[in-house]
């Protein structure tokens, strides 16, 4: 049995020496949340609360919600109505109840791999450059091909750190750090504001690249993972990349010189290759009938303004953003 050398026993201390709490928007969530939960309480580095904003108060009470989360979780719920809710404000807000040195969001669907993922997240704010560290997405039993294929592409084995100097090669990925699972450090995020106030999507994004620009870096650990992935119909797809469209319109100074569609066309391009090598090339029809749903999407959001209000609704997956 091999003992710790003592420079491997310094950085373990180091990273359980962070205060950390766990950051969750809730909604009628289902069973995962639950195994999201259990997961949570077997982690090695222990987070030290829940921080939960629930949407629904009267469902969330009916349902005795609070009867199913761990006993070896402290936590505390937030009521927000629907209406209330943003994707950044509410989160800026949740934040708000916190002082631990690290802000671990998630969504409520996405559901650690093992009990070393916030260990891992943890190991990167070892360097004190290091603002935001995001976990790697794994896709679940039931998710098909082509979006396993989304899964490894957008969050590849092998980890990285991005800094500015990336931005000219890595373009709009350098921004990449998608919340579904990603721990902040608190300092940093008070520092430059926390999420926007008021954002139909992309909040996480927003806020990486003030990361960026601010000289701190971001960091991928593919270590630190998450079973999440989602089956979306090309109709589902359509409405999620025009909000997509939608927050990269109405923040042009963050979007305007990191164009996305290059990103898109590759994935395009390597999802099909994926598909030959798989033996499946007849996927390759619904790869181009999903694709120009994102597109199409995408590019309707980005024009939203020159586009009549009731179409933006009927566009839009988020509704209540337009009232």
């Amino acid at each position: 049995m091999k003992t710790k050398t003592k420079q491997a026993q310094y950085e373990e201390e180091k990273v359980k020496s962070f205060i950390v709490d766990v950051l969750i928007p809730v909604y009628h969530p289902d069973a995962k949340f639950e195994r999201m939960l259990k997961a949570l309480a077997l982690q090695n580095v222990p987070v030290r609360k829940l921080i939960l904003m629930n949407t629904d108060e009267e469902w969330w009470k009916s349902n005795k919600m609070e009867t199913k989360i761990p006993s070896k979780l402290e936590f505390e719920v937030h009521h927000v109505s629907k209406a209330e809710y943003d994707h950044g404000g509410t989160r800026k807000l949740a934040a708000s109840f916190s002082d631990a040195d690290i802000l671990l969001f998630m969504t409520q669907d996405a559901v650690p791999f093992n009990s070393s993922m916030v260990k891992h997240l943890l190991e990167a704010f070892e360097e004190e450059k290091t603002a935001v560290a995001y976990a790697r997405q794994l896709p679940a039993t039931n998710c098909r091909l082509i979006e396993q294929y989304t899964r490894m592409f957008n969050y590849p084995k092998k980890s990285a750190v991005k800094s500015l100097a990336d931005l000219p090669e890595l373009g709009i990925k350098t921004y990449f750090a998608s919340n579904v699972c990603a721990a902040y450090r608190r300092s940093v995020f008070v520092e430059l504001g926390g999420f926007v106030d008021k954002t139909i999507f992309n909040e996480d994004m927003i806020f990486a690249a003030r990361v960026i620009h601010a000289g701190y870096q971001i960091a991928y650990q593919a270590s630190a993972q998450v079973i999440h992935s989602h089956n979306y119909s090309g109709i589902g797809y359509l409405h999620r990349n025009f909000d997509l469209g939608v927050s990269q319109a109405e923040f042009p100074d963050v979007f305007a010189n990191v164009p996305a569609e290059g990103e898109g066309m590759k994935l395009v391009g390597k999802t099909a290759w994926f598909l030959v090598k798989k033996g499946k090339p007849w996927l390759i029809g619904s790869l181009a009938w999903l694709s120009l749903c994102k597109y199409t999407g995408y590019r309707l959001g980005k024009k939203y303004k020159k586009l009549p209000k009731r179409l933006v609704v009927r566009l839009s997956s988020n509704k209540e953003y337009w009232k």
